[in-house]
């Protein structure tokens, strides 16, 4: 057992990796050697135990595809997992250091954005506590996404050089490289037999490199793998240009190679970008569907079997083209016909959706595709023939064919693509299952409603509760009678027995000042910002986009700026308004949106008539870790993004979990959770999404909305003048008022607004604040993310 191996066992260990890899003593190691130290050690036990583990090979395995992995730091949940965090802990003491600025020195990984990056990360962690056999595959970007920097109050993004530091995580397997094919010629040849082969030439070839990074379950019982991809050229200099002066042109197609893997998601809006995605989405799935086959034919010798031993889960569109990729292998390199490796691939892959939005939906222009990846183009054209045969005998032509079809109007859908084949399709809530049903792909549920389903998104709870917030852990362990909740979170529910206590709110009181006191600490070491602890920390922390509604929330703080300058003597609880989030590179409008709250930040920190009452402060260059140091202290959560919109949410789970009172909209996995809380422990207002639907149709008229209502005139005019930093906001006035103002802000300002002095009211009592505090924690146990992976578990993945 990990757990049983000391705090002396483990700093000999460190001592060693020190003096071995670094050729120094404890005594003149750096914070970032001992850290790197530290990750070697307990990389080294989780090695040997999933060598231990490759000794049982399984029957069925998951095969989970995202391109993102939001994995943040690991050095302390791996030894919280193993049962080594103390050990780790003293041993850092007896060494002399701290264990939090060792914590500190580790980089966070960047192999993610938001949401869908940190979903796969929590479930990478309960596949491996559950002990379902599981592997992750991404890309092992070296950039990751970007570093945010705020620079006269604008987004600017930095590259984040996140691998140097964490090497110490990545163990290369050279010995399993594949080969990844660009471009060329496909030609036609036909065997004795009448059989079609595709003779493919002229092709540039980039070698994929697995870098596998080891996560432990909760227990140490199980290490699961996730494979990061890296992109290298099998052509690493041409000697001739070299031996000629042309020193940059020799390294030329290393260059074009290793861009590949260089950052997540590059700009699109230019055929170069366009070009690059698609490159990273191919060569990922094809690394990855290579590696799978070839380890299925090394374990069951018959590829036939396929499907009956592996499921093949792709987390949102990205992964896509492991469909065609997969008939491409079972046709081209194993021999099959059409018929038997389609009926392999369908009863293999599953997609989850993540979005509500079909103009969200991905698509690329046929033409790259035929450029980029010929025989993969013959073989999607195939399917989409074949498809399009489908829908004509179901449909009997007309419109609902030429929505469904995965090629037309010069464009690929991937979608469509998953729909064809793929046996199960799942969103991401109870609502955003209907919505896929009912609305976003009714024409083929009507058809193949045994396909559909849902699983509700959940949260690593051993992270986002007993590790980021001990202090929390400790009152619900001695509630609760002890740490069982770690493996059943369902037994959170037991703590609403507490909720009349007035000892148990007191504490609950004091916990979460002194994670305030925390978390202000971290905001002036982050950002130099002097936040007020004894203000209530309203939160709003997601990716910035419209449809969040970032910008109705800084609409409301402008009111309450005004407010106080009308009313100087007025009641006022004071507040603090916290935000973080990335804008897309090329997201114009959200970056806008940044630029407004920081523009409000300026002009109400230098407001003496908001001295110590309100507060709004912008975290620079969000991420988990981050995220870490703030839920513990949040204690509003502001999910207010437009009904149906929001396909599930995960944040709003860790701030509930945290103990955060919500107010929101009637969205995403917020419907779940105010089926648990009610009226009395969640604060909802604005449309609902038919009511959002019905709006628009009967014809929504956001400038007459703006001009009947003084309160939203008065905001809307304070954005178009300006603040005190010489910026005015009339470009995303006019999106409002005459832009159709898409997302329904101003339809639903007026009920926020009238929402939040409810909850105000309602929290201005302490006893009252602590109550919903701890009735949160209490409901928030079915959105741990072992529940989701169960669910996957038994109704897709087929695993018992």
């Amino acid at each position: 057992m990990t757990s049983e191996i000391s705090r002396d066992e483990v700093r000999s260990a460190i001592e060693d990796k020190l003096c071995a890899h670094f050729g120094i003593t404890s005594a003149d190691a750096t914070d970032d050697q001992v850290f790197q130290a530290s990750a070697m050690v307990i990389r080294e036990i989780m090695s040997r135990l999933l060598a231990v583990e490759e000794t049982k090979a399984p029957e069925r395995e998951v095969h989970y595809l995202s391109m993102e992995f939001l994995m943040g730091r690991s050095l302390r949940k791996n030894a919280f997992n193993l049962g080594l965090e103390s050990a780790l802990a003293g041993a850092l003491e007896d060494l002399g250091r701290s264990s939090a600025d060792i914590f500190e020195a580790e980089p966070d990984a960047g192999l993610g954005n938001g949401g869908l990056g940190r979903l796969a990360a929590c479930y990478m962690d309960s596949m491996a506590t559950l002990g379902i056999p599981a592997t992750g595959y991404s890309i092992c970007y070296e950039l990751g996404m970007f570093r945010q920097r705020i620079v006269d109050g604008k987004q600017t993004e930095v590259a984040d050089d996140w691998r140097t530091a964490a090497e110490s995580w990545l163990v290369p397997r050279y010995d399993e490289s594949v080969e990844v094919r660009f471009g060329g010629q496909v030609s036609p040849h036909w065997d004795s037999m009448g059989r079609y082969h595709a003779e493919y030439t002229g092709y540039t070839a980039v070698t994929a490199i697995p870098r596998d990074m080891l996560i432990a379950g909760y227990g140490g019982k199980v290490v699961d793998t996730l494979r990061l991809w890296d992109a290298r050229s099998p052509d690493v200099l041409d000697m001739y240009l070299f031996s000629e002066g042309e020193y940059v042109k020799s390294m030329e197609n290393r260059t074009m190679a290793e861009v590949i893997t260089k950052v997540l998601y590059p700009a699109d809006d230019n055929i170069e970008g366009k070009t690059l995605r698609l490159k990273q989405q191919y060569f990922f799935v094809s690394a990855t569907a290579q590696t799978i086959v070839r380890g299925h034919m090394r374990r069951w010798g018959d590829v036939k079997s396929f499907a009956r031993h592996h499921t093949i889960q792709i987390n949102d569109t990205h992964p896509t083209l492991v469909i065609p990729e997969l008939m491409r292998l079972f046709m081209d390199e194993h021999g099959l016909g059409w018929d038997e490796s389609w009926d392999i691939v369908k009863n293999c892959v599953a997609y989850t959706n993540h979005t509500v939005m079909s103009e969200a939906l991905e698509t690329w222009p046929q033409d790259l595709i035929q450029k980029l990846l010929p025989r993969v183009w013959e073989i999607m054209c195939e399917i989409n023939r074949r498809w399009c045969e489908y829908l004509v005998k179901s449909f009997g032509g007309g419109e609902k064919v030429g929505r469904n079809l995965i090629i037309r109007d010069g464009q690929v859908h991937m979608a469509n693509l998953c729909l064809a084949a793929c046996y199960k399709v799942n969103g991401v809530s109870a609502l955003h299952g209907e919505i896929l049903k009912n609305d976003l792909f009714h024409d083929i549920y009507t058809l193949r409603p045994e396909r559909f389903t849902y699983v509700t998104n959940g949260i690593d709870h051993r992270r986002w509760l007993a590790q980021i917030n001990p202090r929390l852990h400790g009152l619900v362990c001695e509630l609760l009678g002890g740490d069982g909740y770690l493996t059943a979170p369902e037994e959170l529910i037991k703590l609403k027995d507490f909720a009349s206590d007035a000892e148990v709110r007191r504490r609950m009181t004091e916990i979460k000042l002194q994670n305030k006191r925390d978390f202000a600490a971290f905001a002036v070491k982050n950002d130099g910002f002097v936040l007020n602890p004894d203000a209530v920390m309203d939160v709003q922390v997601k990716r910035l986009h419209e449809y969040k509604r970032q910008l109705m929330c800084a609409m409301l703080i402008t009111h309450l700026q005004t407010m106080l300058h009308d009313n100087p003597n007025m009641d006022f609880l004071p507040c603090t308004f916290v935000f973080g989030a990335k804008a897309a590179a090329g997201y114009k409008t959200a970056k806008r949106i940044i630029e407004l709250i920081c523009s409000l930040q300026k002009d109400i920190d230098a407001d003496p008539v908001c001295k110590d009452r309100l507060q709004v402060y912008f975290m620079e260059n969000y991420r988990v870790s981050a995220a870490e140091a703030l839920m513990p202290a949040a204690q509003v959560s502001e999910q207010i993004s437009t009904a149906g919109k929001e396909a599930s949410g995960t944040g709003n789970m860790k701030l509930m979990m945290n103990g955060a009172v919500t107010i929101g909209t009637l969205d995403g996995a917020n419907v779940e959770m105010y089926q648990r809380l009610g009226d009395d422990n969640m604060f909802l207002f604005g449309l609902h999404a038919d009511e959002v639907a019905s709006l628009r149709q009967s014809g929504y008229d956001p400038k007459a909305v703006s001009d009947a209502n003084p309160v939203i005139h008065d905001v809307v005019d304070r954005l178009s003048r300006g603040f005190s930093d010489g910026k005015n906001y009339s470009d995303l006035v006019s999106q409002l008022l005459y832009g159709g103002d898409q997302y329904m802000v101003l339809a639903d300002f007026a009920d926020y607004l009238e929402c939040h002095k409810r909850l105000y009211t309602a929290i201005s009592d302490p006893g009252e604040l602590s109550r919903l505090s701890l009735v949160n924690v209490a409901e928030s146990g079915v959105f741990a993310a072992d529940r989701a992976i169960r669910e996957y578990a038994e109704n897709i993945w087929r695993i018992g």
